[in-house]
C-alpha cells in the first residue's frame, strides 16, 4: 500500500536525575561528594532511507517513545545516555509540527538524519555543588522532561520528469515502455491511484527517473479528486511532461485546465522547464501537430503501445532535465550571501 502522509506522536526520553553521594572507605570517614549526573534522555531522530518508498510503517503505529537517561551513581559514575530511537523515511519527506506547521526537517539525502524530539538533559550530581565554602553539598538535581511533539511525515516523490495529465491520457503506459516500473494499467479512467516511478536508462551512460503521477481534474488545487495528495508529488520533479490524448475533443482546453489547476495550486510548478507530449498516435494514420498550445514548449506525438518516437521522446526528456539543472544552479547563485547557508542545505535529488 502506498501511504504518503502519517501523523506521529513522538516523545523523548526523560534525562536520569543526579545522584547524592559522598566518598567512604576505611579510614575516609567523611569524603566529599562524589554523585555522577545523570545521562541524557534518548532522542527521535529521523534518517533517510533510499530503498524506502512509502510511509506505510507509520500508518498504523502513532506513538514512540525513547527511554529515559540512567541515574547518576556515586564514585563520581555518570549515568548513561537513554538509547536513540531512529524512524526512516523515504528521500523526499518532509517534517512539520503539526500543531504549529514549522518545518522540522526536509529529507532528501540517503542517511541524512535530523533529530525531532531531543531528548531531556541529566540532572546534576551533588558533587556539581561543591565549592571552597560548600564541601559538602546535598543538592542534586531530577533530570528533565523530553521534548513531546505531534509530527506530520508528507512525502514528496523526488523524479526528474512528472508526467502530467487527465486520468487514461496515458502516463503508466509510457512510463513502463520507457523504464522497467510495471504499474497498473488498465482502459479506465483513475487507473493509477498512486505515483510510480520509474528509472530511464539513457546512452548507457546514466540515469533519470520519470514519476507518473495520478490524473489530474479540473479542482484539483482545491483537493477534488484526491488532488492535494497528488499535485505534492510534482513540487518535487524537476520538469514537467504535459500528456494530451490525442483522441480528446478539445486537446487545447485540456492543456490550459492542467496548466490552470498547476498554478492554483502553486505559481513555482507553472514555472517548471515542461514540455507536451500528445498520446495515443498509433490511432491515427497521419502526422499530427496542434496548434494552439503554448509555443514556447515542445510539442511531440508519440505511441506508446506501438513505440512510435519514444527514443526521441528520452532525448528531448534528458535535454528538458539538463535545462532545468542550469535553472537551479542560476537560482542558488541569484540567491546570494544571505541566503547562502540556506542553498548548501540542499541535496542534489539524483
Amino acid at each position: 500500500m502506498f501511504i504518503d502522509y502519517a501523523k506521529i506522536h513522538v516523545i523523548a526520553g526523560v534525562g536520569g536525575s543526579g545522584c547524592m553521594s559522598f566518598h567512604r572507605e576505611k579510614f575516609v570517614p567523611k569524603g566529599g561528594p562524589d554523585g555522577g549526573d545523570g545521562g541524557a534522555g534518548g532522542s527521535i531522530i529521523v534518517r533517510g532511507n533510499r530503498h524506502l518508498r512509502t510511509l506505510q510503517d507509520y500508518a498504523y503505529r502513532k506513538e514512540y517513545r525513547a527511554k529515559r537517561g540512567q541515574h547518576g551513581m556515586g564514585s563520581n559514575r555518570h549515568g548513561k545516555k537513554g538509547p536513540d530511537i531512529v524512524l526512516e523515511v523515504p528521500l523526499g519527506t518532509v517534517i512539520k509540527d503539526a500543531d504549529t506547521g514549522e518545518i522540522l526537517a526536509d529529507i532528501v539525502a540517503d542517511g541524512q538524519q535530523a533529530v525531532v524530539a531531543r531528548g531531556g538533559r541529566g540532572g546534576r550530581g551533588n558533587a556539581r555543588f561543591a565549592t571552597p565554602t560548600h564541601r559538602s553539598p546535598r543538592e542534586w538535581e531530577v533530570g528533565e522532561p523530553g521534548e513531546d511533539r505531534w509530527i506530520e511525515l508528507e512525502l514528496k516523490l523526488i523524479a526528474d520528469i512528472g508526467l502530467v495529465g487527465l486520468p487514461n491520457a496515458g502516463k503508466s503506459t509510457l512510463l513502463s515502455r520507457i523504464s522497467s516500473a510495471r504499474p497498473k494499467i488498465a482502459d479506465y479512467p483513475f487507473t493509477t491511484l498512486q505515483p510510480n516511478l520509474g528509472i530511464v536508462p539513457y546512452r548507457d551512460t546514466t540515469t533519470f527517473v520519470v514519476a507518473d503521477i495520478p490524473g489530474l481534474i479540473e479542482g484539483a488545487h482545491e483537493g477534488k479528486g484526491l488532488g492535494h495528495q497528488f499535485l505534492r508529488h510534482i513540487e518535487r520533479t524537476r520538469a514537467l511532461a504535459y500528456l494530451i490524448d490525442l483522441q480528446d475533443e478539445n486537446p487545447v482546453e485540456t492543456f490550459r485546465l492542467l496548466r490552470n489547476e498547476l498554478a492554483a495550486y502553486s505559481q513555482v510548478l507553472v514555472q517548471k522547464p515542461a514540455m507536451i507530449v500528445l498520446t495515443k498516435l498509433d490511432l491515427f494514420p497521419e502526422p499530427v501537430e496542434l496548434k494552439g498550445f503554448d509555443e514556447q514548449l515542445e510539442q511531440i506525438a508519440i505511441s506508446a503501445v506501438r513505440g512510435d518516437h519514444l527514443q526521441e521522446l528520452i532525448d528531448r526528456f534528458y535535454a528538458l532535465i539538463e535545462q532545468a539543472k542550469k535553472q537551479e544552479e542560476f537560482a542558488g547563485q541569484s540567491e546570494g550571501p544571505e541566503t547562502e547557508a540556506f542553498a548548501g542545505s540542499r541535496s542534489n535529488a539524483e
